[in-house]
């Protein structure tokens, strides 16, 4: 499989922040938010790599980044979404070549996790496959809508104001080859953007969709409150000394 990072998009909701660089480049504790969703995918096997960047930071990429060879990535390619503000599945369509007719990752570049997806990288043939997380403000996200035995989707909801499930659709994503014809058969939403809750709900109305339960942490850093449990959370993981150290100076502990 081949793997797309999604990291356009003005980054508003973190506004005067990503004045100075595009949001999936802030710091997430001791990396740039990028290298985790980076991470995710090496770790299960992907290689090449299209980061799909937009906005007026687009150049600062290629200096963190550089070819990919420091994160063990064998192709590193960039595409640039002339619309920022077009959308997920806008986006997504810039991955058709590079695809070549292959399977793909999806993730967007602000999805911080330790989920190992490995086996169902290895193991997806078709259709689509929907990473999804119990969360306690699913209305912030797509939401699933299950069937009687809760174990088929029957429809994704787009932040819906009366969440049918307490489960959220995270930035990741399998997809094979024909979600770029669904892409096409997008209509712009009431936001003006290609959804990908669409995508995926062509996908289900096709019976080619199946869902697993990300294992381990995840976090879409999105949002001011976000973005520190994220930093949180990494320096915990990854220095808990030095984490806990701090808090005491602060009079936290």
């Amino acid at each position: 499989m081949k793997g797309v990072i999604l990291a356009g998009g003005l980054g508003t909701r973190l506004y005067p922040l990503t004045f100075a660089t595009n949001k999936h480049l802030l710091p997430v504790y001791d990396k740039p938010m990028i290298y985790y969703p980076i991470q995710t995918l090496v770790k299960a096997g992907i290689k090449e790599i299209l980061v799909v960047v937009s906005g007026p930071h687009s150049g600062h990429y290629i200096h963190v980044l550089k070819n990919g060879k420091e994160f063990g990535i064998n192709h590193l390619e960039f595409a640039y979404q002339e619309k920022p503000d077009g959308g997920i599945a806008d986006a997504l369509l810039l991955a058709e070549d590079f695809s070549d007719g292959k399977p793909i990752v999806a993730i967007l570049g602000d999805n911080t996790t330790d989920a190992d997806i490995s086996k169902e990288a290895k193991d997806f043939k078709n259709g689509a496959l929907v990473f999804l997380k119990k969360v306690v403000d699913a209305k912030r996200f797509g939401v699933p809508r299950f069937d009687r035995d809760k174990q088929t989707i029957i429809e994704i909801l787009e932040k819906p104001k009366e969440p049918p499930s307490d489960y959220a659709v995270t930035g990741l994503y399998m997809y094979d080859k024909n979600v770029f014809d669904y892409v096409r058969r997008c209509k712009s939403s009431w936001r003006g953007e290609l959804e990908i809750t669409e995508v995926n709900n062509f996908y289900i109305k096709a019976k080619k969709l199946r869902w697993a339960e990300l294992k381990g942490y995840w976090l879409d850093a999105g949002t001011f409150d976000t973005l520190l449990l994220g930093n949180l959370y990494w320096a915990k993981k990854n220095n808990p000394g030095r984490l806990k150290m701090l808090m005491k100076e602060l009079g936290l502990l």
